[in-house]
């Protein structure tokens, strides 16, 4: 064989070889790109999960349920309403509109 033919057949093994790399490579980067994109979907769906749970625990019933349960919070009637009243000086003080140490 000539040299250039050898040259030829080197040049056509390196390309083949070459090619074999790539086309392994853009696979394993198509599988990355799959992996990414089933990891989205699966994030996403978990937002909406957690989105749809924050809005359950949010809703005003539960909160108030809580409130009583847990805060031993009640609802404001007048019978347990307690007034403040100013004594002489701050009502006066008040009136005159100065501050009130």
């Amino acid at each position: 064989m000539s040299r250039v033919s050898v040259l030829l057949m080197i040049a056509v093994m390196a390309s083949a070889l070459y090619l074999v790399r790539t086309q392994y490579e853009s696979r394993s980067l198509t599988t990355d790109i799959d992996r990414a994109t089933s990891e989205a979907r699966r994030l996403e769906t978990e937002n909406d999960r957690l989105d749809v749970e924050r809005r359950a625990q949010a809703t005003p019933l539960r909160v108030e349920k809580l409130a009583r349960e847990q805060l031993h919070m009640r609802t404001i009637t007048p019978a347990i309403t307690h007034y403040a009243t100013m004594n002489g000086a701050a009502a006066a003080s008040a009136a005159s509109g100065e501050a009130h140490p």
